[in-house]
C-alpha cells in the first residue's frame, strides 16, 4: 500500500472564535450601532465588542454555564444580543434564540425541549418572559438587558454582570463540529423542531455570504439586519459582517418603515435584509415622500422569508434606483440556500427576462446543491415547467432535527426535503409555486393551518374546519378558515377568534371565516384546499391592514 504523501494542509478549525479574533485584530475601530427602545442610538467599536464578549463569557461561567449548556436569548437586534451570539458558542455552550413573536405556549415548549439553563431577556420583553418562563424548570438564572428599566428582583442585570468581570477570557479550543446555535422552526405541522448549527456550518455560511455573487458582504459595507436575530440567526448577517469587518446597524424594536428609512439615511446603510412586508412598507413610504431620505449609499436590499412580488422589485428599481436581491432559505439551511442574480448568460435577454430572474428564488449559492423530485422520489428535469418538491444539501444544511424528530424530512442519500413545490429551469433558477404541505407564510412567518384547524374543530359548534391562504397585498397571504357547523349550531366570527386567541399568536388568527355546507375533498378524502383557494382566495385582496 502506497504511503500517504506529505505536504498536506493543516487542520485549521472553523470556529466562531476566529471571526471574533479577526474583528478584534483587524477592525477594532469599526462601529456597531444599536437603536434603543427610546429611539436613541448607542455606538461601540469592535474593540468594545471583543472586550464585552469576553466579560459576558466570564459572567456566564460564574453563573455555572458549561460546555453544551443551552443559553437562550429573548431579545431584539442590538449589541448585547450580538455579544451573546459570540460569547456563548465560543465558550463551548449553545446560544438558543427564542422567537418573541410566538405564543407563550410555544415558547414554553421550545425552552423546555431545548432544556435552556440561562435566559438573556430584554427588560422591554419581561412580560412576555413572565408568561412562559415559570413553566421551564431547567432555567436556573435569568439575565436582564436593562433597555427600558432596571432588572426585576431575582434576576441579574446584564450590565452589572459585565462590569464585575475582567476584559479577558481563556477561550477553549473547540472542535469545529460542536454545536454553536440552536434555532427552532415553527413552519411545520406538530410541535416546532430544533436545528443545531455547528461552528463549521456557521463559518462556511458566513464565508459564502461574503462571496460577490452571493450577498457580497465586505469590509466597506454598513449592514442593517432588519430580519430579527431570533429568526434563523438573522440570515447569518451578524456572522458574515463580523467576518468581513463591516459596520453593523441594529434597529432594535423599531421596525416601521419611517424608523428604518431614517436609520438607513443617517447611518449610510449599504446592505439591508428583511422580509417582503418590511420592504412593501418602505416602498410605500418612499413613493409618498421620495425626496425625504437619501439612500444613494444602498447597493442592495436582500429580501427573503417569502416570495417578493415582481412589481415591488421593479418599483424599487424604476422609481427609486434601488436594487433588490431576492434570496431563499429556511431555518434548516442556516438559512441561505439560493440567491437571485441575473447570470451573464442572460445579459442580452432583455428587461423582462432580467426581472423574471430577479423575482425567482435564484440559483444555489456555492456548496449548496438543489434538485426537485416527484412523489416517488424520482429526480425531475430542469425544464422550467415540471413541478416537484425541492430538496437541498450542503455543509450548512441540517442532516437531522434536534432530538431526532422529523426523520422523514431527510433522505437516505443526504438530501433535505424542503416541502416547497418548485420548478427548476435549464439555468438552475428555482421558482417556488406552492407548498407540499398546507402551511401558510404570512409576512415571512409560518402559520400552521393544521394546528388552527384542530383548534377550530374543538369548538362545540364546529364540525369541520379547513384553513387556507388568501392573497393579501401587505402580508403576501393570510389565513382564511372554512367551517362547517354542526346541525343546529352556529358561532360568530368573533366567537371563533375568541376560541383561538388563548392558543395562538395574534398574527396566526384567521382574517376571515367562510361558512360552507361541505368542505371539498380529494379522492382520498383529504381536504381539497386548492379548490378553497380558487373560490375564496381573493376575498382579502382589497385589505391592507
Amino acid at each position: 500500500m502506497a504511503a500517504m504523501p506529505t505536504g498536506r494542509m493543516m487542520a485549521f478549525p472553523l470556529t466562531l472564535t476566529h471571526l471574533w479574533e479577526r474583528a478584534r485584530t483587524y477592525f477594532p475601530k469599526q462601529e456597531i450601532v444599536s437603536r434603543l427602545p427610546d429611539r436613541s442610538v448607542h455606538r461601540q467599536t469592535y474593540a468594545d465588542f471583543a472586550t464585552r464578549t469576553a466579560k459576558l463569557a466570564a459572567a456566564l461561567h460564574r453563573l455555572g454555564v458549561r460546555p453544551g449548556d443551552r443559553v437562550a436569548t429573548l431579545c431584539w437586534n442590538h449589541r448585547q444580543h450580538l455579544e451573546a451570539y459570540y460569547a456563548v458558542p465560543m465558550m463551548g455552550a449553545v446560544v438558543h434564540t427564542l422567537n418573541l413573536r410566538l405564543h407563550p405556549t410555544e415558547l414554553a415548549f421550545i425552552a423546555r425541549d431545548a432544556e435552556d439553563t440561562v435566559v438573556i431577556v430584554d427588560r422591554s420583553l419581561w412580560k412576555l418572559f413572565e408568561s412562559f418562563g415559570p413553566q421551564v424548570p431547567s432555567i436556573r438564572a435569568v439575565i436582564v438587558v436593562p433597555d427600558s428599566g432596571p432588572a426585576p428582583d431575582g434576576t441579574h442585570d446584564y450590565e452589572a454582570l459585565l462590569a464585575a468581570e475582567e476584559g479577558t477570557y481563556a477561550w477553549p479550543a473547540l472542535d469545529e463540529n460542536e454545536a454553536a446555535m440552536l434555532c427552532y422552526t415553527s413552519g411545520t405541522t406538530g410541535n416546532p423542531k430544533g436545528v443545531l448549527y455547528s461552528h463549521r456550518s456557521t463559518v462556511l455560511h458566513a464565508l459564502s455570504s461574503c462571496l460577490v455573487d452571493s450577498l457580497g458582504i465586505r469590509e466597506s459595507d454598513t449592514c442593517l439586519p432588519v430580519v430579527p436575530m431570533f429568526h434563523a440567526s438573522a440570515w447569518g448577517v451578524p456572522f458574515a459582517a463580523v467576518l468581513a469587518g463591516a459596520k453593523l446597524v441594529m434597529p432594535g424594536p423599531h421596525l416601521d418603515a419611517v424608523s428604518l428609512l431614517d436609520l438607513m439615511h443617517q447611518e449610510r446603510v449599504t446592505l439591508a435584509a428583511g422580509v417582503p412586508t418590511i420592504w412593501l412598507g418602505i416602498l410605500a413610504a418612499l413613493d409618498a415622500e421620495p425626496k425625504r431620505w437619501d439612500l444613494a449609499s444602498v447597493r442592495s436590499m436582500v429580501i427573503g422569508g417569502a416570495a417578493a412580488p415582481a412589481s415591488m422589485i421593479e418599483g424599487f428599481a424604476t422609481r427609486h434606483g434601488l436594487e433588490v436581491t431576492h434570496a431563499w432559505g429556511m431555518t434548516e439551511t442556516n438559512p441561505l440556500g439560493t440567491v437571485a442574480r441575473v447570470k451573464h448568460t442572460l445579459r442580452d435577454a432583455g428587461p423582462a427576462a432580467h426581472l423574471e430572474a430577479r423575482a425567482s428564488q435564484g440559483c444555489a449559492v456555492p456548496f449548496v446543491e438543489t434538485r426537485h423530485v416527484d412523489d416517488d422520489g424520482r429526480v425531475l428535469p430542469w425544464d422550467g415547467s415540471t413541478y416537484g418538491e425541492l430538496e437541498v444539501r450542503g455543509p450548512w444544511v441540517a442532516q437531522s432535527y434536534y432530538g431526532g424528530v422529523g426523520a422523514d424530512r431527510f433522505t437516505a442519500d443526504g438530501w433535505f426535503k424542503t416541502g416547497d413545490v418548485v420548478t427548476l429551469d435549464a439555468e438552475g433558477y428555482v421558482r417556488i409555486t406552492d407548498r407540499s404541505k398546507d402551511v401558510l407564510k404570512s409576512g415571512g412567518e409560518w402559520i400552521s393551518s393544521v394546528a388552527l384547524e384542530n383548534a377550530l374543530m374543538s369548538h362545540p359548534a364546529v364540525l369541520e374546519a379547513a384553513v387556507f391562504g388568501g392573497r393579501h397585498a401587505k402580508w403576501d397571504e393570510r389565513p382564511i378558515a372554512a367551517v362547517v357547523f354542526k346541525e343546529g349550531r352556529t358561532a360568530s366570527d368573533d366567537e371563533l377568534r375568541a376560541h383561538l386567541v388563548s392558543r395562538f399568536a395574534k398574527f396566526w388568527l384567521p382574517d376571515a371565516f367562510v361558512v360552507v355546507t361541505q368542505i371539498p375533498r380529494t379522492s382520498t378524502g383529504k381536504f381539497l384546499k386548492s379548490k378553497l383557494r380558487e373560490t375564496y382566495g381573493g376575498m382579502l385582496e382589497g385589505r391592507e391592514g
